[in-house]
C-alpha cells in the first residue's frame, strides 16, 4: 500500500526537485546569451564587469543582474580555464548566490561552481569571503579560480599563516578573498584587540561562502575558537587555598567517582568559608556570592587536585613538573597541561613552581563568527543528513543538485563480523583481491592508529605497494588522493584526509605536470611530455574502467552517517563506475553502543561460524538509527555551547561595537568627563547616603577613595563641618577639584597629547576588564553546572549572573579609567605606541581533544612570522634551536612528517621513575 505523500512525491516530485525545477527557465536565459558573448574580444568581455557595476551604482541589485553575470562568468571560464560550466553547475550557483547550501556529488565540480557567485556577490565592492578548510586549499583555489576573476578585472587575495598584518589588509582589500575559518576567526578576534582604527585588517563581513561548510559548519563548530595569553601570577592564591584542603574532613566533601565529580557539602562550605574570611580572601557573607565567582573555582580545583587526581596514577612529578600520564595509553604526555587553572592547583598541591595559567583573551564560536556575514552560503557534498542544524542555527536551505550524468556507484550492504581480528583478516583479503584485479581501492579508517595498523597487516600479508595517508592538510596528501583512482592503487587514509580533492579515474594531469614537469621550460619538449601524460592518463582510465572503477572500501562506521556518505561519494564521480562496502564487528565503537552483547548471543544462536559475516539491510537500518542517536546527540552538544556562548556573543558585540566608537570619535573628553562625573556620584552616594545627617557621614573613607581614585587631597571632613552643607554640595566641590585638576593637566601636556592618552588608557582599560570578565565568564560556567542539583535552570543562572558581571565591568570601566587618567604622567617627551599582548591561538578538536595549534597553542603575536626567521634558524640537526613547534607542523627534522608522528610522538617513559 503506497503511502498518499509517497504518491504525490511519484506524482510531482520531492520538494527539492520541486524546487531545482524553478531555476531550469532562468537556465535557459542564461544558455541564449552564450553565443552573443562569445563574439565579444577580452577586453570587452572584461568591460562587463565594470558596466554592471554602473548599474548597481544606478540602482540595480545583483539579483536583477545575475543572468547576465553567470553568462559572464562562463564564457570567462572557457577562455581562462578552457572549462565550461554545466547546466546543474549553473543551478548551484544559483542556490549559492540565494543564501543557501548547495549538495553537489563529489567530482562534480564544486569549485568550479563558486565563481558564480562569487563573481556576481563581488560587483558590489563590498569584498566576498571564500572559506577553505586548510591552506592547501586556500593557495590552489585562489590561484585556480582566480584566473577567471582576473580575466574579468577582479582582484583577488589570499589569507595564509603567517602573513603579516600588512599582507592581510591587503587581501581583504581585494574583491575575493580566500581564507580558512581559523585564519578569518582570528583576525577577526585580533582586529578588536586593536588601538587604531587603521590597525584593523578586516574591512567587514558582507558575503561568505564556505567550501565542505559541514566540515566548517558542524564538525569544527563544537569547539571555539581562542586566543589566550599569560595571567598574572596567582601562585600565592594557589597555595594558601591548597593550604586548606587537608583540614578538610571526609564529610565536608562528595565525591561521584563514577561521574569524576566532588562537591562541597553544606558543613563543607561553611568551613571553608570560615577558613576564607580569616585569609581575608571571602568578598560578603557567601561562598557563593557572585563577587567569590574566581575563589569558588579555585577551591573546586584544589579540592578535584586532592580527592580526583593521584600521584603516579594520573600524573608523576618529574623535574619540578607536573607530567600528565594519558589514561588510555599509560604513556607520559610531557607539554600537556590540564586546561581553567587544573593544572596549576596540582602544582600547589605537589609543592612544585607554579606556572603562570593562561587566560582567555578573546574568544568566539564559528557559529556566531559566521552569523555576522549578511549573506552566507556553502556548498559540500554532504549536508542533507544536518539539514535541521544547519536551518537552526544559521538559518540555510539545503538544496541537492542533480548530478550531471547519472550515478552508477554500487552500494553493498555492510558486511558484519564478530571480531575486530576477524573483520580485519577479511579487509586484507579484499585490498589483495582488488589490487590483483587491478582494481583502483580507496580504504577508509576512522583514526590514523587505525590506518597505521591496517598497513602493518598489508605488510605482513605481502602486500607492500600501497599509500598511507598520516599527515592531514598537506600538498603530498592531496597529490596521493588524486592519483588514487590510477589502476591498482591501494590507499589508505582517514576518512576526512584529502578533503577538496577530486580523485579521477586514470590520475589528475593537473597534478602529475607539477610533479613530472616542473623542471622543464616552456616550449615544444613540455607541449610533446604533456601530449605523453594525457595518452597515458586515457590509459590508465580505460584500464581501471574496465576493473569497475574506485572500490572504496570503509573499515567502520562512523558516528555520522555524513562523514560515510563523503567517504561512498568519492567513488562513482561524473557517471563513472564503481563500487563501495563497509566492514564492521560487533566490536567497533558503534555496534558497541548499539548493543553487541544481545546481537553477539543472537548470531551465536543462528550459528554464525569465526570468519564468517552477516550481511541484511536490516542491520544496515538498525545502525542508520543508531547512528541518527549519536548525531542527535553531537547536536545538543553544539546547541548547549552556542546557547552558553550567545549570551557572551551579546556581551562581546557591545565591547566590540563600543571600542570601533571609541577609536572613531575625534575626542573622547566628553566620555571620559562623563565617566569621572559619575564615578563621583557613586563615590558621594555610598558615603553620603540620602537623608542622613553629615554627623553620619563616612568623611574619612570618602577622603581615601578621592585621594585613590581621582588623585586629589580634598578636605572633606572640614566641609562636613560647615553649617547648613549637604551631599550635593560636596560632590560639587569635588566635580569641580577634578575639573581643575584635569584642565590642569592638559594645560601642561598639551590638547593633542591628552587626546592621545585618553583613548589609549580608556581602550587599555576595556580590554583588561574584558579579558578579567571572560575569565570570571569560564569560572561562572564551570559553577553553574552544579545548580542543577538544587532544581535551577544553569542556563538561566549564568545569564542573569552573566548579567550581573557585566554590569560590574561597565562601573569598574569608570572607576578604573578615572584611576587612571587622574594618575597618569608623561615620563618622555614621545607618546609610545600600545603594543598588543603576547598571544597564543588555540581550536580544540572535539574528537580527540587536542589543540589543533599544538600544546602551546600558536603564537598570534604581531612580530612573529612563522614563515620568516624564527624557521630559518632552526637546524634540522640540532633540536634544541627548533623553538616551540606547532603539533601540525612538519617536523624540522626534515623527514617529512608531521611534528606529533616524529620529534614530538610522545615516548613510552617508566611511569614510576
Amino acid at each position: 500500500m503506497v503511502s498518499f505523500g509517497g504518491l504525490a512525491r511519484k506524482l510531482l516530485g520531492s520538494s527539492n526537485s520541486r524546487r531545482v525545477r524553478k531555476f531550469e527557465p532562468t537556465v535557459r536565459e542564461i544558455n541564449a546569451l552564450e553565443e552573443e558573448l562569445s563574439r565579444l574580444s577580452d577586453d570587452e568581455l572584461r568591460a562587463k564587469t565594470q558596466a554592471f557595476r554602473d548599474e548597481i551604482a544606478g540602482g540595480k541589485t545583483i539579483d536583477d543582474l545575475l543572468v547576465p553575470a553567470f553568462a559572464t562568468v562562463r564564457e570567462g571560464a572557457k577562455r581562462a580555464l578552457g572549462m565550461r560550466h554545466f547546466d546543474v553547475q549553473m543551478i548551484g550557483g544559483m542556490v549559492l548566490a540565494g543564501g543557501s547550501i548547495a549538495e553537489m556529488r563529489t567530482g562534480e565540480g564544486k569549485t568550479l561552481v563558486g565563481t558564480l557567485p562569487v563573481y556576481l556577490a563581488a560587483l558590489e565592492g563590498n569584498g566576498v569571503h571564500v572559506v577553505t578548510v586548510n591552506d592547501y586549499l586556500a593557495i590552489r583555489d585562489s590561484s585556480w579560480m582566480g584566473r577567471v576573476y582576473k580575466f574579468l578585472g577582479l582582484t583577488v587575495g589570499v589569507i595564509t599563516h603567517g602573513l603579516s598584518d600588512e599582507q592581510r589588509r591587503d587581501a581583504y582589500a581585494c574583491d575575493i578573498t580566500y581564507a580558512t575559518n581559523n585564519e578569518l576567526g582570528f583576525d577577526y578576534l585580533r582586529d578588536n584587540m586593536k588601538f587604531e582604527r587603521d590597525q584593523m585588517v578586516q574591512r567587514g563581513h558582507h558575503f561568505a561562502i564556505i567550501d565542505e561548510v559541514d566540515s566548517i559548519l558542524i564538525d569544527e563548530a563544537r569547539t571555539p575558537l581562542i586566543i589566550s595569553g599569560p595571567l598574572d601570577d596567582r601562585s600565592d592564591l594557589y597555595r594558601t587555598i591548597d593550604g586548606f584542603m587537608p583540614q578538610l574532613s571526609v564529610e565536608d566533601y562528595e565525591v561521584d567517582e563514577k561521574q569524576r565529580q566532588v562537591s562541597f557539602t553544606e558543613d563543607g562550605t561553611e568551613k571553608l568559608e570560615r577558613l576564607l574570611e580569616a585569609a581575608g580572601h571571602l568578598h560578603g557573607d557567601s561562598l557563593y556570592d557572585i563577587e567569590n565567582v574566581t575563589i569558588v573555582h579555585h577551591v573546586n580545583n584544589a579540592l578535584k587536585a586532592h580527592r580526583l587526581f593521584n600521584r603516579d596514577k594520573d600524573y608523576i612529578v618529574r623535574n619540578d613538573e607536573i607530567v600528565i600520564i594519558d589514561e588510555f595509553t599509560g604513556r607520559m604526555m610531557p607539554g600537556r597541561r590540564f586546561s581553567e587553572g587544573l593544572h596549576q592547583a596540582l602544582e600547589a598541591k605537589e609543592g612544585v613552581t607554579v606556572q603562570p595559567e593562561n587566560q582567555t583573551l578573546a574568544s568566539i564560536t564559528f557559529q556566531n563568527y559566521f552569523r555576522m556575514y549578511k549573506r552566507l552560503a556553502g556548498m559540500t557534498g554532504t549536508a542533507s543528513t544536518e539539514a535541521s542544524e544547519f536551518g537552526d542555527i544559521y538559518n540555510l536551505d539545503v538544496v541537492e543538485i542533480p548530478t550531471n550524468l547519472p550515478v552508477q556507484r554500487i552500494d553493498d550492504h555492510d558486511e558484519v563480523y564478530r571480531t575486530a581480528e576477524e573483520k580485519f583478516k577479511a579487509i586484507a583479503l579484499e585490498i589483495k583481491a582488488a589490487a590483483e584485479r587491478r582494481q583502483p581501492i580507496l580504504v577508509g579508517t576512522t583514526s590514523i592508529e587505525k590506518s597505521e595498523m591496517l598497513a602493518e597487516r598489508l605488510r605482513k600479508e605481502g602486500l607492500k605497494d600501497f599509500q598511507v595517508l598520516n599527515a592531514r592538510y598537506h600538498e603530498q596528501e592531496a597529490y596521493i588522493v588524486a592519483q588514487a583512482g590510477v589502476p591498482g592503487a591501494v590507499t589508505i587514509a582517514t576518512n576526512m584526509a584529502g578533503r577538496g580533492t577530486d580523485i579521477q579515474l586514470g590520475g589528475n594531469l593537473d597534478m602529475r605536470i607539477e610533479r613530472e614537469l616542473a623542471e622543464v621550460p616552456e616550449g615544444p619538449e613540455r607541449e610533446a611530455a604533456i601530449t605523453a601524460l594525457k595518452v597515458d592518463i586515457a590509459r590508465l582510465k580505460d584500464e581501471a574502467l574496465a576493473s569497475g572503477g574506485l572500490y572504496v572500501l570503509a573499515t567502520e562506521r562512523h558516528e555520522s552517517r555524513r562523514i560515510d556518505n563523503q567517504l561512498r561519494g568519492r567513488s562513482g564521480r561524473q557517471g563513472d563506475p564503481g563500487r563501495s562496502k563497509f566492514y564492521l564487528s560487533l566490536q567497533d565503537d558503534l555496534m558497541r553502543i548499539f548493543g553487541s552483547e544481545r546481537m553477539d548471543t543472537m548470531l551465536t544462536r543462528l550459528g554464525l561460524k569465526e570468519d564468517e559475516a552477516i550481511v541484511h539491510p536490516w542491520i544496515n537500518k538498525a545502525l542508520e538509527k543508531a547512528q541518527m542517536k549519536v548525531e542527535a546527540r553531537n547536536f545538543d552538544i553544539r546547541k548547549n555551547l552556542l546557547k552558553y556562548d550567545d549570551v557572551m556573543n551579546d556581551q562581546r558585540k557591545v565591547i566590540f561595537e563600543q571600542r570601533i566608537e571609541l577609536m572613531d570619535a575625534e575626542s573622547l573628553v566628553e566620555t571620559v568627563t562623563d565617566m569621572r562625573h559619575e564615578t563621583i556620584d557613586q563615590l558621594v552616594a555610598k558615603r553620603m547616603p540620602e537623608k542622613a545627617y553629615p554627623e553620619q557621614w563616612e568623611t574619612a573613607e570618602l577622603t581615601e577613595e578621592i585621594r585613590d581614585i581621582l588623585n586629589l587631597d580634598l578636605p572633606v571632613a572640614d566641609w562636613a563641618m560647615e553649617e547648613g552643607i549637604d551631599d550635593a554640595d560636596v560632590k560639587k566641590r569635588i566635580v569641580d577639584a577634578s575639573d581643575a585638576a584635569a584642565a590642569d593637566k592638559e594645560q601642561r601636556f598639551g590638547a593633542d597629547v591628552m587626546r592621545y592618552i585618553e583613548r589609549s588608557v580608556v581602550l587599555q582599560t576595556v580590554d583588561a576588564l574584558w579579558r578579567e570578565h571572560l575569565v570570571n565568564l569560564d569560572h561562572l560556567r564551570s559553577a553553574v553546572g552544579f545548580r542543577g542539583y538544587a532544581q535551577r535552570d544553569p542556563l538561566n543562572e549564568y545569564k542573569s549572573e552573566a548579567f550581573e558581571l557585566f554590569q560590574a565591568l561597565l562601573d569598574n570601566l569608570r572607576e578604573r579609567t578615572t584611576q587612571q587618567l587622574s594618575r597618569v604622567e608623561i615620563v618622555r617627551p614621545e607618546t609610545q605606541e600600545p603594543v598588543l599582548p603576547f598571544m597564543q591561538a588555540h581550536h580544540i578538536d572535539a574528537t580527540t581533544g587536542e589543540d589543533e595549534f599544538g600544546h602551546g597553542g600558536e603564537r598570534l603575536t604581531a612580530d612573529f612570522n612563522p614563515a620568516g626567521e624564527d624557521r630559518l634558524q632552526r637546524d634540522p640537526a640540532n633540536p634544541e634551536t627548533w623553538g616551540p613547534i606547532g603539533r601540525n607542523e612538519a617536523c624540522p627534522c626534515g623527514s617529512g612528517k608531521k611534528f606529533k608522528h616524529c620529534h614530538g610522538a610522545y615516548v613510552q617513559d617508566d611511569v614510576t621513575a
